[in-house]
């Protein structure tokens, strides 16, 4: 151990000495070495250049050399490099002026290694640009030598540590760019010494206290950018010396106290971006003087006051965001000044009063967000004239009157939301005109009349939702054109008529709602031919007839409420299809006959109430008062014996406290106190017995009952220590069935060997034959499926907690590929099997299917499919053999998912077609959440999609490994190389081919498994 000490000590002192003599004096060239030789060690060029004997490295791509024939330029903007950074001998280039080893692609260079301090011995060097690459370790203190630097460029690597206050020496510095990385610590005032500095860029860092008032000193700065840190304290009073800025970035920081006047000092801004800090107090008025601003965003703070009037005077205005503060009074109506707005986003704050006529001045805006505020009075007609709206957000205010008709004008609108007001009135038949209309909510205001047939126009609309008001009539056939649909609410209103059979048109429909209404006839058949519908809700109508069968077709159904109405006849055997159920709700009925058995136990029994002629499978009107008695008594003796060897059984499988080692006979696997005493964390001490789950749920009682899945009801309940937990149990009847039984054995089977924060934990198991269930952590916010599909949740899962998500789920599968003593395959990955805690935090879970995975067997073949329509990779139309790229493309369709807020659909199979090359990233996004205007956001999502692409890929060998894809997520800091809404998935897509290409042909991967 000493010897170890004292050669890690000695190193250290080596490189110490190295770096303090490097520093001082050059390291002369070795007489037998030239720049040649240097080049061709450094092994960046491929053989296919370095080979050829009669090119001179002169002609070399990239590099340049001077009269006397030495190198003076290495330039790779245009030539993708690789290897290690440490491999270059700089010594021997010591007329090298420029280095820029940065790929100016939609892509990166490979260089690896921390920067040798061989650098810091060119002392001719004026540009240096390292960024886009791989490098690691800290910035050379050294680099001070380079006194003759104009440009420092590191950004986009993963260098660390702290900014060397030594960078203050480099006077000649005009452009000094370190973000995308990861440092840390604080900006040393000395930065402020260069004064010659036009661009600074620290963003996207790990750096921490207060903004250095000796930034101020820098007057020729143009652009500053310390974005995406933790910075503390307030802003600098002293910025407003820096009077050459033309643009200023300090989002998504801590800072706090008010925004000094002092910033209306600089009138040459054109970008100020404040947004996602701690901001306090009111806008300067002196804002108004910064009138070559085009951005202007404030969002996101705790700024107070009203909107100065002065706000008015920033006319070269293209983007205005001040929402998510506390902003009070009315809008200003110089707000009609700013005609180039294109923006203008005062959501979520507290404004009042009416919304200004003179907003119809602005007819350049595109967006147009004032939703969450207090505003009142009538939409003003002049928002007619403002006909390059695509989005208009005006929901969650008091605004009164009626909607009005020139809302017809506004024919480039995609999204119109109005839900929330106190709109009277009829929908004007107006609105027929916006046919790009994707998103339509006018829910929760007091709107009366027919719903206009003009409505069957808006063939493009996805969302539809006029819940909540006082709309009569009858539901227009015309319903039947919105072929897109995928939402339709109509609930809470005073629909009348029957339910048009056009609405079996609607084949992507996945919401319906039209409860409490007074809907009258039957249920048309033609409602089973929606195969996507997973929310059916009829409940609190007037219907009649019977529940027709074709309802079963419905197999992703999750949630089905027939209650309180007339319906007669028995409940179709069909229904039991429905394996995904989580909600069911027959009550309040007509309906008669036996509850089917396939049904009646997965669900709470308080579906089935308010049906007198309805009872339990099995009793029938033939069967008389005995035989009765003795059906039951027959029934009875062998639960009385089951419920006592399960006693047995259930405390020797789950409850054990002994130290050796037991096998279970009917899994025949062996664990220890160690991996096996699940119950050590509700500290009973081994004693908690069966009795203590029977107790807790009153038998397994339908009350308890929070849903089913494909072979089990799950079960919410508090124990008596307090601790809540779910409850996965086999229906008794499926208990008898051999292929449940084997998935529930294998989800104990491999839940038991499993160990990862993003798996669901299994705290314990009963396996009886006849009393079989699962004990396991509790999820508060049930399954991603359900939450992308409830606006309220899919709102509150924003998009940082998306892109955990997403890493989550990768992280869960890579360490079952790859980290497992065995690799398991899960063959069943579905936004339905992800789960989410309170945190919305995800865990994989359903191990039913799972399968162990032998890469050296030849068994790896199953008889049967497994895995959930939608996301079973399309190699098991013609092969069923097992490995874990149908893992990877079902992940890759989840991922895709998560980022839409729906299945993605036929939007992978299309990219292969011209109709793909049109397809722009942000347009596909989940409209319900804001626009991704964060660098860091929009380069998560971008590396998310162009993942996903990757493993949805229709060749399994072209699919990356999910070790791969979790460890590209350390990729996910580097920059775009171009603005997020001119990205397309059609350049994703091809991204994603050329890179596995490239990936196949050399052997290597940016993603490498190492």
């Amino acid at each position: 151990m000493m010897s170890i000490i004292r050669s890690t000590s000695l190193a250290v002192l080596i490189t110490i000495a190295f770096s303090c003599y490097s520093s001082i004096v050059a390291v002369p060239a070795p007489s037998n070495e030239s720049d040649a030789s240097a080049l061709l060690r450094s092994g960046w060029w491929p053989s296919s250049v370095t080979g050829n004997t009669t090119l001179s490295h002169c002609m070399w791509s990239g590099v340049s050399c001077d009269a006397s024939g030495s190198v003076n330029r290495i330039d790779s903007a245009e030539y993708l490099i690789q290897g290690n950074f440490s491999n270059m001998n700089f010594s021997l280039l010591p007329s090298l002026t420029y280095l820029s080893l940065s790929y100016l692609q939609l892509s990166f260079n490979e260089l690896a290694s921390k920067i040798p301090l061989q650098i810091c011995t060119l002392s001719r060097l004026t540009h240096l640009d390292l960024s886009w690459n791989f490098l690691t370790g800290m910035l050379p203190p050294c680099i001070q030598n380079l006194t003759s630097l104009q440009v420092l460029d590191v950004s986009s690597n993963y260098i660390s540590g702290f900014i060397p206050p030594e960078l203050g020496i480099l006077k000649r510095l005009t452009h000094l760019h370190l973000e995308g990385n990861v440092l840390s610590g604080a900006v040393p005032p000395t930065v402020g010494r260069l004064h010659n500095l036009r661009l600074l860029t620290f963003g996207s860092n790990e750096l921490v206290g207060s903004i250095p008032p000796e930034l101020g000193n820098l007057a020729k700065v143009k652009v500053v950018d310390l974005s995406d840190n933790n910075f503390t304290g307030p802003i600098p009073s002293s910025i407003g010396n820096s009077t050459s800025l033309t643009e200023l970035y300090l989002s998504r920081n801590k800072l706090g106290g008010s925004i000094p006047p002092e910033i209306g000092n600089l009138i040459k801004l054109t970008y100020l971006l404040l947004e996602e800090n701690k901001l306090v107090g009111s806008i300067p008025p002196k804002i108004g003087n910064l009138t070559s601003l085009t951005e202007l965003s404030l969002r996101g703070n705790k700024l107070g006051g009203s909107i100065p009037p002065e706000i008015g005077n920033l006319t070269s205005l293209v983007e205005l965001s001040l929402g998510g503060n506390q902003l009070s009074g009315s809008i200003p109506p110089e707000i009609g000044n700013l005609i180039k707005l294109t923006h203008l986003f005062l959501q979520e704050d507290k404004l009042v009063g009416s919304i200004p006529p003179e907003i119809g001045n602005l007819t350049s805006l595109t967006r147009l967000f004032l939703g969450g505020n207090q505003l009142s009075g009538s939409i003003p007609p002049e928002i007619g004239n403002l006909t390059s709206l695509t989005r208009l957000y005006l929901e969650g205010n008091q605004l009164g009157g009626s909607i009005p008709l020139e809302i017809g004008n506004l024919t480039s609108l995609t999204s119109l939301y109005l839900g929330g007001n106190q709109l009277g009135g009829s929908i004007p038949p107006e609105i027929g005109n916006l046919i790009k209309l994707t998103n339509l909510f006018l829910q929760e205001n007091k709107l009366d009349g027919s719903i206009p047939p003009e409505i069957g126009n808006l063939t493009s609309l996805t969302k539809l939702s006029l819940g909540g008001n006082i709309l009569g009539g009858s539901i227009p056939p015309e319903i039947g054109n919105l072929t897109s649909l995928t939402r339709l609410y109509l609930g809470g209103n005073q629909l009348g008529g029957s339910i048009p059979p056009e609405i079996g048109n609607l084949i992507k429909l996945t919401c319906l709602f039209l409860q409490e209404n007074k809907l009258v006839g039957s249920i048309p058949p033609k409602i089973g031919e929606v195969w996507n519908l997973n929310s059916l809700d009829l409940s609190s109508n007037n219907l009649v007839g019977r529940i027709p069968p074709e309802l079963g077709n419905l197999v992703h159904m999750i949630h089905l409420d027939l209650s309180c109405n007339s319906l007669t006849g028995p409940i179709p055997w069909a229904i039991g299809n429905l394996t995904h159920l989580n909600s069911l709700n027959l009550s309040y009925n007509h309906l008669k006959g036996p509850i089917p058995y396939n049904i009646a136990y997965p669900v709470p029994y308080t579906a089935f109430i308010g049906n007198k002629d309805l009872y339990q499978f099995g009793k029938t009107e033939a069967h008389s008062r005995s035989s009765s008695v003795i059906h039951y008594v027959r029934l009875l003796i062998p639960l009385a014996a089951i419920f006592i060897s399960c006693i047995v059984v259930g405390s020797y499988f789950l409850f054990r406290h002994a130290k050796t080692s037991v096998q279970t006979k009917s899994l025949q696997l062996e664990t220890t106190e160690n991996n096996g005493n699940f119950l050590s964390i509700w500290n009973y001490d081994g004693r908690i017995a069966y009795e203590d789950i029977i107790n807790a749920t009153e038998d397994f009682n339908f009350k308890y009952c929070i849903g089913t899945g494909g072979y089990g009801s799950v079960y919410r309940t508090q124990l008596p220590n307090g601790k809540v937990v779910a409850l996965k149990k086999l229906h008794r009847f499926e208990a008898e069935d051999p292929s449940f039984d084997k998935s529930f054995r294998n989800e104990v089977r491999h839940l038991i060997e499993v160990k990862h924060r993003s798996i669901i934990k299994l705290y314990g198991f009963c396996l009886h034959k006849r009393c079989m269930f699962l004990v396991y952590e509790y999820m508060e916010n049930g399954s991603l499926f359900y939450a992308l599909r409830n606006d309220v949740e899919a709102m509150e899962l924003d998009w940082s907690k998306r892109l955990d998500l997403v890493q989550d789920i990768a992280q869960a599968l890579s360490y079952m590929h790859h980290d497992c003593a065995q690799p398991i395959v899960h063959r069943d990955i579905s936004s339905n099997n992800i789960l989410l805690n309170s945190k919305m935090q995800a865990f994989v879970s359903d191990f039913g299917t799972a399968r162990l995975l032998d890469h050296e067997s030849s068994s790896n073949f199953t008889a049967n499919i497994a895995g959930t329509y939608g996301y079973i990779a399309p190699e098991f139309a013609y092969t069923l053999g097992i490995n874990e790229k149908c893992d990877v493309y079902s992940f890759g369709v989840v991922a895709l998912e998560t980022m839409m807020g729906e299945h993605p659909g036929d939007i992978v199979s299309t990219l292969s077609t011209s109709s793909g090359e049109d397809i722009m990233l942000h347009k596909i996004l989940d409209p319900r959440l804001p626009f991704p205007r964060e660098n860091s956001i929009a380069r998560s999502i971008v590396l998310i999609v162009f993942l996903a692409l990757a493993c949805s890929s229709a060749n399994p060998k072209s699919r990356p490994t999910m070790k791969q894809v979790s460890e590209a997520f350390l990729a996910q800091k580097l920059p775009l190389a171009k603005p997020f809404h001119e990205i397309s998935l059609a350049q994703l897509r091809h991204n994603n081919i050329s890179w596995l290409e490239s990936e196949s042909r050399e052997g290597s991967s940016r993603l490498s498994d190492e």
